[in-house]
């Protein structure tokens, strides 16, 4: 037995900290869903926490958004693929784009399902991920206005998830003199520019953000309590929203090194060991979460002195240290999880899904957040 919990009142502690910080700022924000893999049970708590924006790269998702509440917003971030159109439109409100091709496409199929499709063009801005060329974008706007059916209701920019380049509050009024530019030569109004993610929430509290820059999107920061400008944790936000549970299915002392001709393991390595363990044994534990559902790189145990040794599909290898004698075959042993460890346990139909309701103090107030980071 295995699952993951995710743990509702956390989740909802770190959405009203975040509510409060945006809104103070005058600024508008989305949640990226995209690490709850479309999972029904923990998409309806979220649905239960906010009647936001929601967003998410994967079409399926959306659906699901969309068969659970109608009337909640969704936007498709990532360029789409043209042979998704038809859903594109059905099942997403607005869609990130930079190809021509594909908005011709998209509003092609708005016109036949009597939609007005509303779009933000993304720009690059440094990334090298998706994103229009600046020298082009003017031209790109024009052709992309005549389009019918299709409203442009946004600039964006995607910074950190490649390449790992950092916003900057440079970057960001540039994105904001694109806005201008556009308005300027066009004389049609943009209302937002979406150019702030996890990684830009720290240029709040600094006042780096220019005033144009209106609309976020935010996924790690509210599931995590991440700073992912300075990759560390912001004080006031809960860490441990998500947290993996696994049985132990074996409990047995075994020698610390492996005996035998020694070839490559299952990801195709050849472990090595320190002389200092020769001869030396431990109580090792298995429990019943492998390579399959995680990588154990991204998960800790949150039992203190348990170590992870190692791993193979479906199984996870754990010296016990000084808890050896606490933990039988049947105990469960708890892990704290990163934001890759949850995208990949979320996606594997081999670990449960659970949900967990604490009670809590209040929320800290907005002030009380900027103080404490």
């Amino acid at each position: 037995m295995s699952y993951i919990t995710l743990h509702s009142t956390k989740l909802r502690h770190n959405f009203k900290v975040l509510d409060q910080i945006f809104t103070q700022n005058n600024i508008e924000w989305a949640i990226v869903a995209k690490l709850l893999c479309g999972n029904v049970k923990f998409l309806e708590v979220l649905l239960n926490i906010t009647d936001k924006e929601i967003c998410d790269s994967r079409l399926s998702n959306l659906k699901t958004i969309k068969k659970l509440s109608p009337k909640t917003q969704t936007i498709y971030i990532k360029p789409p693929a043209k042979r998704l159109a038809k859903s594109i439109v059905k099942f997403a409100d607005v869609s990130f784009n930079t190809e021509l091709a594909t908005l011709e496409v998209l509003s092609a199929e708005a016109v036949k399902q009597n939609k007005i499709h509303r779009v933000v063009l993304m720009v690059e801005m440094g990334e090298l991920r998706e994103g229009i060329m600046a020298r082009n974008l003017m031209v790109f706007f024009d052709e992309v206005i005549a389009l019918p059916n299709i409203e442009v209701v946004g600039l964006g920019t995607n910074l950190n998830c490649l390449n790992g380049i950092l916003p900057d509050e440079k970057k960001l009024i540039k994105l904001n003199r694109f806005k201008e530019i556009i308005e300027e030569n066009s004389g049609k109004k943009i209302p937002y520019i979406s150019g702030g993610s996890s990684v830009t929430i720290p240029l709040i509290f600094t006042n780096e953000i220019p005033l144009g820059i209106n609309h976020f999107r935010v996924g790690e920061t509210l599931f995590f309590g991440t700073n992912v400008y300075k990759d560390s944790l912001l004080a006031g936000m809960y860490h441990d929203v998500f947290t993996l549970t696994a049985e132990i299915i074996e409990r047995q002392h075994k020698p610390n090194i492996p005996s035998g001709l020694a070839g490559t393991n299952l990801t195709g390595e050849t472990p090595t060991y320190s002389e200092d363990d020769k001869g030396k044994s431990s109580m090792r534990a298995i429990v019943d979460v492998g390579l399959l559902d995680i990588d154990l790189r991204d998960i800790a145990p949150l039992v203190p002195g348990v170590e992870i040794i190692g791993a193979s599909s479906d199984m996870l290898i754990l010296d016990l240290g000084e808890n050896a004698e606490n933990l039988e075959v049947g105990d469960t042993i708890d892990f704290s999880m990163n934001y890759m460890a949850v995208l990949r346990a979320m996606n594997s139909d081999y670990v449960d899904k659970k949900v967990e309701t604490e009670v809590l103090p209040p929320s800290i107030s907005a002030d009380e957040f900027i103080c404490l980071n």
